[in-house]
C-alpha cells in the first residue's frame, strides 16, 4: 500500500489496449480499461447481476456486461441503457512507475 490509500493493483503495461483485465483491491474484485493509453477502474460486478465486468465487451468508453447488455460508462459509471437501474462504482487511478494505482475509499 502507498500513502494516502493508493493501491497497486497492476502493472499498467497488463492493461490492454481497448479491452479489460480483473485485478484486486482490498480483496474486492475490480476491472481495468485502457481507452486511448488511459486507465480506467470501475467495481468489478455489474450492479444488476452477478457478471464480471472484466468479461464484458468494451467500446469506446462503454463497457457492455457479458450478461445482460446493459452498458456502463467507465469514465462515470453511469448506467445507459435498461435494464440498468443502478450506476457502477468507479475509482481514481494514477499511474506510478509502470504500476496502476487505483484509490480506495
Amino acid at each position: 500500500m502507498t500513502s494516502e490509500n493508493w493501491i497497486d493493483v497492476a502493472a499498467a503495461d497488463a492493461v490492454p489496449e481497448g479491452d479489460t483485465l480483473g485485478a484486486g483491491l482490498n480483496g474486492t474484485g475490480i476491472a481495468l480499461y485502457k481507452v486511448d493509453g488511459e486507465i480506467f477502474a470501475t467495481a468489478g460486478v455489474c450492479t444488476h447481476g452477478a457478471a464480471h465486468m472484466c468479461d464484458g465487451f468494451l467500446d469506446g468508453h462503454e463497457i457492455e456486461c457479458p450478461l445482460h447488455q446493459g452498458r456502463f460508462d467507465i469514465r462515470t459509471g453511469k448506467a445507459l441503457n435498461e435494464p440498468l437501474t443502478e450506476d457502477l462504482r468507479v475509482y481514481a487511478v494514477r499511474l506510478e512507475g509502470g504500476r496502476v494505482l487505483v484509490r480506495a475509499r
